[in-house]
């Protein structure tokens, strides 16, 4: 019923150069000037502003007029982003001005791949943040019984989702592939990994350091101005 997709096919490293030009050489921030350039078609350029922190495939969780943007890279099956969930959504919550944006970066096997075109398909019945909790929230190997136990169980029509997986298939692909391609470029190593404003984070944080590097993005960006 599923399909998989190689997330390797497009694995070839986007060039280190081309990769590396948009980190600054103190604080690893992203390149201001780069990323500011609208995109351009489809697979160009995945690592502009528009579809770093702007994907239009991907909905916004949090405030989505918020001034700064969180991004994460996760997996489903991450043991590490599950347990940062819950202090992600307090970091959201209590600033009120971040705007979420969650990247399925699946890259721990199969039902990864599986939950993760699930989770996007849920999308075109306006479900995915719920999806997202749903699935977030299984504390048990993932198997495509338990990935649709808990979707269903979250008030996702599944009948419909079926049609969707099916007939959203390649663009649904697209995003992951984007994904997959922005976080090899980015040289991060595994889930979770983060974009916060301008600022690249290849790992966890603490509550108090989530708010420190929101508030040097919020710096950042004041002083670009």
């Amino acid at each position: 019923m599923n399909r998989s997709i190689d997330l390797n096919r497009r694995n070839q490293r986007l060039s280190r150069r081309r990769a590396l030009r948009l980190l600054s050489a103190g604080a690893a921030a992203l390149g201001v000037e780069t990323l500011s350039r609208p995109a351009r078609a489809e697979g160009e350029d995945v690592l502009s502003e528009a579809l770093v922190l702007r994907d239009p495939d991907i909905p916004v969780a949090g405030n989505g007029s918020g001034d700064i943007t969180i991004v994460e890279y996760f997996d489903y099956q991450c043991p590490y982003c599950r347990k940062l969930e819950p202090e992600l959504r307090r970091v959201v919550h209590e600033d009120g001005k971040v705007r979420l944006v969650w990247k399925d970066w699946p890259i721990l096997g199969p039902m990864s791949v599986t939950a993760a075109r699930m989770a996007l398909a849920s999308r075109y019945q306006d479900k995915f943040v719920e999806a997202h909790d749903a699935l977030i929230a299984v504390n048990a190997k993932l198997t495509e019984g338990r990935i649709r136990e808990a979707l269903a169980g979250a008030g996702i029509d599944m009948e419909r989702l079926d049609r969707d997986l099916a007939s959203n298939a390649s663009a649904i692909d697209a995003t992951l592939t984007r994904n997959n391609d922005q976080a090899m470029a980015f040289e991060f190593r595994g889930t979770p990994a983060f974009i916060v404003g301008k600022f690249r984070v290849p790992g966890a944080l603490t509550i108090a350091q989530f708010g420190q590097v929101i508030a040097d993005a919020r710096k950042a960006a004041a002083a670009k101005k």
